[in-house]
């Protein structure tokens, strides 16, 4: 990739004269010096109908949205696993030392470290 940026103007030119004036691809291209990739590509986008490439770009927006609150949904689905996880603990912990198996000295030193984990 060259990296160059081409505004949608000089794309516009490049797709008329393959689909107007009648020139081939390969020839447009080495004239402008682009690949014959990116002007099939923009042939593709720009000799669409506006109504249609509209529709393609109001999907793309959506695209990028749901997107984006897929990946937000995403974290906070993670944090709450990992609370619920601490949870567990604590009602494994409450259970055991009902059951005589931890001194609730014990108890304490591990709240300690809970709550340090779950509020840092």
């Amino acid at each position: 990739m060259s990296g160059i940026r081409y505004t949608e103007e000089f794309k516009r030119d490049a797709v008329a004269q393959v689909t107007d004036r009648g020139y081939s691809v390969k020839d447009v291209a080495t004239r402008l010096g682009i690949s014959t990739k990116s002007l099939y590509d923009w042939k593709a986008i720009f000799h669409k109908p506006d109504k249609e490439r509209q529709q393609d770009i109001l999907q793309a927006q959506e695209i990028r949205r749901l997107k984006t609150e897929l990946a937000r949904v995403t974290e906070e689905r993670d944090i709450l696993k990992k609370a619920t996880v601490h949870s567990i603990d604590h009602r494994n912990i409450f259970s055991r030392i009902n059951a005589g198996v931890l001194k609730p000295s014990v108890f304490l030193g591990l709240a300690f470290i809970f709550s340090a984990i779950l509020f840092r």
